[in-house]
């Protein structure tokens, strides 16, 4: 099987460090209450904070946090599983888009850990198109928004979700998950199947 991973949310537990911060960040140094909408993935969505207030919390926190976030339970285990039974497993990430230098935090991180993967796409905003064109049978994520368009166009979509994450209904293209276990229980399912 072709299995596409997100990395940040998915591998890394860079989308819980980076709400921390950002809730720090607003809170102590803009001294404000600028959350508008805890559900939102993105920060540019989550808080009020102007265009120079955001850029400020990017220069300052995202490679730095990037370098500090560890892997999500599981991630590491599972993959090496799904790798040693055959699968191929494709990043398919936005990483590296707003901070070049993270992309390479990600592949140093991986080094590290004993991870590797078949391809690595970085960058990528429309996830949709890599995943067509990889012909890929699972794609994991954490992003809403994301995941609702894959699933539209018939992807098989795992959405990694946190809990304050918006829902979406599971049908036979999309199907939520909390953790690594419940991504192996699904792909060996289908795998069954």
């Amino acid at each position: 099987m072709k299995i596409g991973i997100d990395i940040d949310g998915v591998i890394l537990d860079y989308e819980r460090v980076l709400k921390t911060y950002g809730d720090l960040y607003d809170f102590i140094e803009l001294k404000k209450g600028g959350i508008i909408n805890r559900n939102e993935h993105y920060l540019r969505n989550r808080y009020d904070w102007t265009d120079e207030e955001r850029m400020n919390f990017v220069n300052k926190y995202f490679l730095k946090l990037s370098k500090q976030t560890p892997l999500i339970p599981g991630a590491k285990d599972v993959i090496n599983m799904l790798q040693k039974e055959g699968n191929e497993l494709i990043v398919i990430s936005a990483r590296g888009g707003m901070v070049e230098e993270m992309k390479d935090v990600a592949i140093e991180k991986f080094k590290e850990e004993g991870m590797s993967f078949n391809k690595c796409y970085w960058k990528q905003d429309d996830k949709l198109e890599i995943a067509q064109k990889e012909n890929i049978d699972f794609m994991v994520d954490d992003s809403y928004d994301v995941c609702k368009k894959l699933s539209e166009n018939r992807i098989k979509t795992i959405y990694f979700r946190d809990k304050e994450m918006k829902k979406l209904e599971q049908n036979e293209y999309l199907k939520e998950v909390s953790n690594w276990g419940e991504i192996y229980r699904i792909i060996k399912g289908m795998e069954e199947n």
